[in-house]
């Protein structure tokens, strides 16, 4: 098995038969992505601005007043006043003083250079007011701050510790915790939060339906255009094959009296008619890519043997193989069975099978295989040809794009076979997937949902490989 490039259309389900629907169903789906992204992207930094803006007009008010605070308790300690440093709350200060959001509380507690409670100037003091490093950690770098839980009756508390600078300078002679209670601003925080989440979800569901109606009205004169444009085409191909027929045959009848031409107008009718041939191939082309985009082409509703079909395939190119002494083998893994028209699939199948000759080397081999693989049949085309560099597989599908022009025009190529392919598989609920190696090859596989009544299956006896040996490799490369 070949380790190299790939290049594949993604499986999409048609859900109308509306002209190029999936074109513009996926389209509609990446302007509406696109829409709620932006806007998605202003919200969340809208939002983070506010919140965080929110949080510092809300909290630093409070953890400024606790530096002060506490930078107050340290004079009055320095001034010899421990009674009235360890005391709270300050004078002026009410404790619990009432407000909008509720009562303020603060606490103001005094530890020595060991960390150990001077003064409980309260009856009952939080849970996590004393727990923690806070004080050490003020004792060696002079100050710090931390925000802790005070429990289901007082909430989140706000912790500001500042050092009493001693006598000399080894040291403090202790520290003294300043503690704010900010529940308040912090439930303020929460619901701010909790709008900003909602309103946003709100929105972006707002913006996804408002955008997929504003990319439907501004796709519409797109479809439009994209509809007419497939008529014309489909229209165009239906008139041009009439008289390029007529022009053919005409040509034809005119060389059945060779012997009466001259040499050099012999040689014009026949390149008449090769040109003819060519015209006509790209009008029926161009018709059946037009009636599969604008779901006019007529489609059956069978149950589908798929290794049945490769079987037909490849004993329709004998002939041609044969003429370029290239060998065809076939394996049939498994016999998975699909539901679609068989003569479409048969299509793809040909072009498949038709690239695997034009672009082989003499005396190359195809094999045809059919298995199953992650519950989807799979029908699978190797050849030995030149294969197809990496530069060339991301468009390889386009209309009328070939890899070597001069090549493909000397094979009789058109550069529609892979899209028609590809169409055809889309139209089944399938994809079709190339992997090339440079001088190496190529492998096309065609993906196709299994049908509902096969999966429940065992394996079915299956034949040997047509023109196969026993013990034959699955991989001939």
């Amino acid at each position: 098995m070949f380790q190299g490039h790939k290049w594949h259309w993604p499986r999409r389900r048609l859900l109308t038969q509306e002209a190029g629907a999936s074109l513009f169903r996926g389209l509609r789906t990446r302007l509406t992505l696109w829409y709620c992204g932006v806007l998605g992207a202003a919200l969340i930094l809208f939002g983070v601005a506010l919140y965080f803006g929110a949080h510092y007009f809300l909290l630093q008010p409070l953890q400024d007043t606790a530096k002060q605070h506490a930078h107050m308790h340290v004079e009055q300690w320095l001034a010899g006043h421990l009674d009235r440093a360890c005391a709270s709350p300050l004078p002026g200060n009410p404790f619990p003083a009432p407000s909008k959001e509720g009562p303020a509380m603060e606490w103001v507690l005094c530890f020595d250079a060991q960390g150990h409670l001077l003064v409980d100037n309260l009856d009952q003091l939080p849970p996590g007011l004393l727990s923690g490093n806070l004080v050490q950690q003020a004792a060696q770098q002079g100050s710090a701050s931390d925000i802790v839980d005070g429990g289901r009756s007082f909430g989140a508390i706000y912790r500001y510790a500042v050092a009493v600078p001693g006598t000399n300078s080894f040291g403090a002679r202790g520290v003294v915790m300043v503690g704010e209670s900010i529940q308040a601003q912090e439930n303020a925080l929460s619901l701010l939060l909790i709008l900003l989440l909602c309103l946003g979800a709100l929105s972006l569901l707002g913006a996804g339906i408002g955008g997929l109606f504003l990319a439907n009205r501004a796709l519409a004169p797109a479809r439009l255009a994209w509809a007419n444009q497939q008529r014309f085409i489909a229209d165009a191909s239906h008139e041009l094959r009439t008289p390029l027929t007529l022009l053919r045959a005409d040509a034809e009848v005119l060389l059945r009296s060779r012997e009466r031409l001259q040499g050099e107008d012999a040689a014009l009718l026949e390149d008449i008619v090769t040109e003819t041939n060519h015209l006509a191939a790209i009008a029926n082309n161009l018709l059946t890519l037009a009636r599969l985009d604008s779901g006019q082409m007529h489609r059956e509703h069978e149950v589908v043997d798929l290794a049945a079909l490769a079987h037909n395939g490849a004993r329709r190119i004998r002939a041609l193989a044969a003429q370029k002494a290239i060998q065809v083998q076939e394996e049939p893994l498994r016999r998975p069975y699909v539901i679609g028209d068989p003569l479409l699939l048969e299509q793809a199948i040909l072009v498949l099978l038709d690239n695997a000759l034009k672009y082989n080397r003499q005396g190359g081999k195809v094999l045809i295989r059919t298995l199953e693989r992650d519950g989807r049949a799979c029908l699978e085309v190797h050849d030995t040809g030149i294969g197809i560099p990496p530069e060339h597989l991301p468009h390889l599908g386009e209309r009328f794009y070939r890899v070597d022009k001069a090549r493909s025009r000397e094979a009789g190529g058109t550069g529609l076979g892979l899209s028609i392919a590809r169409s055809i598989a889309r139209l089944h609920r399938g994809q079709l997937t190339l992997t090339s190696v440079p001088g190496q090859g190529t492998i096309a596989t065609l993906s196709l949902p299994l049908a509902q009544s096969q999966r429940s299956e065992r394996l079915q006896p299956r034949p040997a490989p047509l023109g196969a040996g026993p013990g034959q490799q699955a991989n001939v490369y």
